[in-house]
């Protein structure tokens, strides 16, 4: 199971955006991206830690670095980590990018509740358009938003030519899907999990296909920034384990993302398997994730990263 909510799979941890998105209701959606962001935090504080790293803003590197002054979260989506990179870079203006009004108010709100309001704004635009009058940026960060815009390359090379000399571009792309329940779970045929897969990478292939200007690219994202002019090019992976027994925030989330799998791709799955998940989403059912000793969530987030010269 990876990202089950409405994507530009982005607004991404943030969150991503459909490529139907003005058919989207954010304001619904938004609690759901906020608690999956939450619940990811640790994940990307970890991210966050490695980008100081690349742009020399560690405590050890401080003294003869010039600091990180402008940050761009491209899909943003309800601003959970547009925060967390102000936390982690204070002498940044941080510029929350999105498409959705409705979450870039939850990006303005979390700000002032945390005390940042002063370093976050705003900006409404969706990829690749949109961008103009913003500058450049020290550091652009892009969470599960470049797969929904048709040409990838062309998305890559546009954000690359906005960084300052110095400047990284890190975008938040692939890793693993999240596992949340064991092989066998008592009811229905064994290897659901597998199924799932297979049936959201068939739903991601028709979403790609269907896209404005879609180009077939091979995703290899460090080849892209290379090609889009930016050196010393390179990946981490950043996990999150949450094992069982859930507490009720992560059981909640669970229950939503396989809810939501069901929604966007249960057409690819047999009768007998969309009956199993409506029993696991059915809170009075015992066999529910809200009552099973036996879901946990395990995940990486990988990303990718160059600099500008």
């Amino acid at each position: 199971m990876t990202d089950a909510h409405p994507h530009h799979h982005s607004h991404g941890p943030g969150h991503g955006h459909d490529h139907d998105a003005a058919h989207v209701d954010w304001d619904e959606l938004a609690p759901h991206l906020e608690r999956q962001a939450e619940i990811a935090t640790p994940m990307y504080e970890q991210a966050a830690d490695w980008l100081r790293t690349l742009l020399g803003a560690t405590e050890e590197h401080a003294s003869g670095t010039v600091p990180v002054r402008r940050i761009w979260d491209v899909g943003s989506g309800p601003g959970v980590l547009t925060c967390l990179l102000a936390r982690a870079f204070p002498d940044a203006e941080v510029v929350a990018v999105d498409p959705a009004p409705a979450l870039l108010a939850r990006a303005r709100d979390r700000a002032a509740r945390l005390g940042l309001a002063d370093r976050v704004r705003t900006h409404e635009a969706e990829l690749p358009g949109g961008l103009d009058g913003l500058g450049t940026a020290d550091l652009i960060w892009t969470s599960k938003v470049l797969h929904h815009v048709g040409d990838q390359r062309a998305a890559v090379a546009l954000l690359a030519g906005l960084l300052r000399p110095g400047g990284v571009l890190a975008v938040a792309e692939g890793g693993l899907p999240e596992r949340v329940l064991p092989r066998d779970i008592g009811i229905g045929r064994p290897g659901l999990q597998a199924r799932l897969d297979a049936a959201q990478e068939e739903w991601f292939a028709r979403m790609r296909e269907a896209l404005p200007g879609h180009r077939a690219t091979a995703e290899d994202w460090p080849a892209l920034l290379a090609a889009a002019g930016l050196r010393d090019t390179g990946s981490r992976s950043f996990l999150l384990d949450l094992p069982a027994p859930l507490d009720g925030t992560a059981r909640d989330h669970v229950a939503d993302r396989l809810s939501r799998a069901a929604e966007r791709w249960g057409e690819l799955l047999d009768e007998s398997d969309r009956a199993v998940l409506a029993r696991l989403t059915d809170p009075a059912d015992e066999a529910s994730i809200a009552h099973r000793p036996d879901a946990f969530l395990l995940t990486a987030q990988t990303v990718h990263a160059g600099h500008a010269d």
